[in-house]
């Protein structure tokens, strides 16, 4: 009799364990400096359209937690609803994979001060935005200088700065598509080839393809650029 009482406080010990224990294989951490109520949306791309994976509902404290099961790693989005009238901030995007990660931001800044750590993926994600923004400067400032060449009629200069731009575009292709090379044993490689490159030349495509190490190929976006590498060639 006293081995059956203590066989079942064991079996119920156990079963409150396993009950307490979060589900799916990342959980994020996070803190929103200044915030004391809204919702929290962290959100995936099915199709074009935001999806919502989980909702966190934020009362009196900043912090939050969210457990959520990944097939692979994913760029995932989390916005913020304050609870007011076009209260709606910008998504932050991050590069999500399984194990632990935080997420940490201001309300003030909440898109600019954040700061993402515990993925490799989002990191390296990190490194190619910092360099991809400066093409995107940088053709903002010619787009300004073009449009005030045409003000004043000069289509010398216009052109030429169209030429400039042309040229900058091409560097930027060709840096996605060496970062993703060179970055090939990630993710985040095939990622940068589809939703950053996916209009260049396909040879590029195929080459990063090729490139991708087995488990990147069976990820979630080298099952895709596979498709649409084969998919291209076909097109042709």
């Amino acid at each position: 009799m006293k081995k059956s009482i203590i066989a079942l406080v064991t079996l119920s010990l156990l079963f409150a364990c396993a009950k307490n224990e979060p589900k799916g294989n990342l959980h994020i951490t996070g803190n929103i400096k200044g915030l004391k109520k809204g919702t929290l949306y962290i959100q995936r791309i099915v199709d074009t359209t935001l999806v919502v994976l989980d909702s966190i509902n934020i009362d009196g404290t900043s912090t939050f937690e969210s457990n959520l099961d990944l097939k692979s790693p994913e760029m995932l989005y989390m916005s913020l609803d304050r609870g007011t009238t076009n209260s709606l901030d910008n998504n932050i995007p991050f590069f999500a994979e399984p194990g632990n990660m935080t997420i940490e931001t201001t309300l003030d800044r909440y898109l600019f001060d954040a700061k993402v750590t515990g993925s490799k993926n989002n990191e390296i994600f990190e490194e190619y935005k910092k360099i991809n923004n400066s093409f995107t400067d940088k053709n903002l400032s010619m787009i300004e200088a073009r449009f005030k060449a045409i003000k004043i009629q000069n289509l010398k200069a216009a052109d030429s700065i169209t030429t400039l731009q042309d040229a900058n575009l091409k560097r930027k292709y060709l840096f996605a598509a060496n970062f993703a090379l060179n970055n090939r044993d990630y993710e985040v490689a095939p990622y940068i080839a589809l939703s950053e490159i996916y209009d260049i030349n396909v040879k590029y495509l195929d080459t990063i393809q090729k490139a991708m190490s087995p488990k990147v190929a069976q990820s979630l976006y080298g099952k895709k650029l596979t498709e649409y590498v084969a998919h291209s060639k076909r097109q042709k």
